[in-house]
């Protein structure tokens, strides 16, 4: 028989979790820096979210907030299928919605299709392709591989939202 889960809480990331922060994005993205749509931004300098599971930090969610809502810069769980980043999701959209986010939104990469299903499932919809964007971001941050996941070559930006003025919640369909 499995056993249950453990419970996930989140909570704001502190100056005391820095290096922790680093440490994942450095071990996700090879550096805190992270290009989109044409942008390098440093991910360690964005506001944060931490999972614990009996206080131990499991899972990292950085955002920044603009008029154009609230955008998950990164998002990385040390396990799957634990509810990790499903909770971080939804404290993210929390977030927003505290700040006065009409919307709470992401760019991804067309090979990441793993990460699509699991923001389709959620409530996110597609609303934006970014055609060959990720040129441009390579040239912004050349440790973007030309190949990702399962060989796929990795040439355009997809951008997803959930709706936060119009009361989408993050779910699991």
């Amino acid at each position: 028989m499995d056993s249950p889960s453990p419970t996930v809480t989140i909570r704001p990331a502190t100056p005391d979790d820095a290096d922790y922060v680093r440490r994942i994005l450095v071990d996700s993205w090879e550096s805190t820096k992270l290009a989109r749509l044409g942008e390098l931004i440093d991910a360690a300098e964005c506001p944060a979210l931490i999972a614990e599971t009996d206080g131990e930090a499991v899972g990292l969610l950085t955002y920044h907030v603009d008029g154009r809502g609230l955008e998950v810069v990164s998002i990385d769980s040390q396990y799957t299928g634990t509810g990790v980043a499903t909770g971080l999701l939804a404290a993210a959209a929390e977030a927003g919605r505290q700040e006065g986010a009409a919307r709470l939104w992401l760019i991804t990469t067309n090979d990441n299709t793993g990460a699509l299903r699991f923001y389709q499932r959620r409530g996110l919809d597609l609303v934006a392709l970014y055609r060959d964007a990720v040129a441009v971001s390579r040239t912004l941050k050349p440790q973007i591989p030309d190949r990702g996941a399962h060989g796929i070559p990795i040439r355009h930006e997809l951008e997803l939202e959930l709706r936060l003025d119009r009361g989408q919640v993050i779910g699991r369909i």
